[in-house]
């Protein structure tokens, strides 16, 4: 039977390397150049994508949704904003039709 302090030291050593690797590898990220530039759009494109599945999954509620959710982005330019009336709308759509 495995002794719970050997699963204790073996969670905590590969906690400290994922943590440790994290930093090393975070050194060696370039801060200009094109691959600097891809990596900062990185986000904004997998959050479109995202998206995208699910509008083109959806129906006539999720196409509303976000209508008014690109209505938002354009008129508040924040993300965060954009993001909860998109999900306020989605929730409303689905709650109350």
């Amino acid at each position: 039977m495995t002794e719970p302090w050997l699963v204790v030291v073996g969670l905590m050593t590969a906690t400290f390397a994922i943590r440790l690797s994290g930093i090393l590898l975070g050194q060696r990220i370039p801060r200009d150049g094109r691959w600097a530039r891809a990596l900062n759009a990185l986000p904004g494109c997998l959050l479109v994508s995202l998206v995208l599945v699910q509008l083109m999954s959806g129906g006539p509620r999720e196409w509303i949704a976000g209508v008014v959710a690109l209505a938002a982005a354009i008129l508040t330019g924040s993300l965060p904003l954009t993001m909860a009336v998109g999900i306020a709308a989605i929730w409303g759509l689905r709650t109350f039709s």
